[in-house]
């Protein structure tokens, strides 16, 4: 049982691997939806996303396999060793036969890369077609979207909450809910007008799309 928890741990770094690749797949998108390449560029970074959650949950489900399979025989304390490859395939197999195209669609960092790409499209998008009608108010507009409601300063590490889709400094929205936890409060979103009262620090991802824009807007 030792050797096997350390063929789990060896197994646990191979996810690390697939959660580095898909941050990179990540970030090569948005270098294409930044650089104006053509949407079929795009679309095959999506599939490698895919790719990416489907050796993830693969992975996933033999992991579980192994660690049910042992437990088991822990917990059962048969008289004779069973065979664990046998014992453990039929599990993978069980957990392997529910898969369906929707499980990968769930993945959480397919989800970041779905929204970080709209949101990438969406500023560019947006820009171009303001910028047509009055480079002042496009400056503006951006400028806006670029301050933190809690600092009032722009954002240098903005980060987007998953639950209201709202964006603000990190460091600030941090200190508010470490303060907010040792009062034993909930956060409500900061954003004026939003409802969402109950901030989370899980429920924060960086929005890599907006600091691309805002560094964009200052080179420029």
């Amino acid at each position: 049982f030792n050797s096997v928890d350390s063929c789990l741990s060896s197994l646990k770094n191979c996810q690390s691997y697939i959660n580095t690749g898909m941050e990179i797949a990540t970030h090569v998108a948005l270098d294409l939806v930044e650089s104006f390449n053509d949407v079929e560029d795009v679309n095959s970074m999506e599939n490698v996303m895919l790719e990416y959650a489907a050796m993830d949950r693969e992975l996933q489900h033999y992991m579980t396999a192994v660690e049910e399979t042992v437990n088991w025989i822990k917990r059962e304390k048969p008289e004779n060793i069973p065979d664990l490859k046998y014992l453990v395939k039929e599990k993978f197999t069980a957990l392997e036969s529910k898969n369906t195209d929707s499980d990968l669609q769930k993945n959480e960092k397919y989800i970041y890369f779905k929204d970080q790409v709209k949101e990438m499209r969406k500023q560019y998008n947006g820009n171009e077609a303001i910028e047509q009608i009055d480079e002042d108010i496009a400056v503006t507009q951006s400028q806006m979207n670029f301050i933190c409601p809690i600092t009032q300063m722009e954002m240098k590490r903005p980060v987007r909450n998953k639950v209201c889709g709202h964006t603000y400094e990190e460091d600030a929205i941090l200190k508010i809910i470490q303060t907010r936890k040792q009062q034993k409060k909930k956060v409500r979103c900061p954003k004026i007008g939003c409802s969402h009262a109950d901030v989370k620090g899980s429920d924060l991802v960086p929005d890599e799309a907006l600091k691309r824009a805002i560094d964009s807007q200052n080179k420029q």
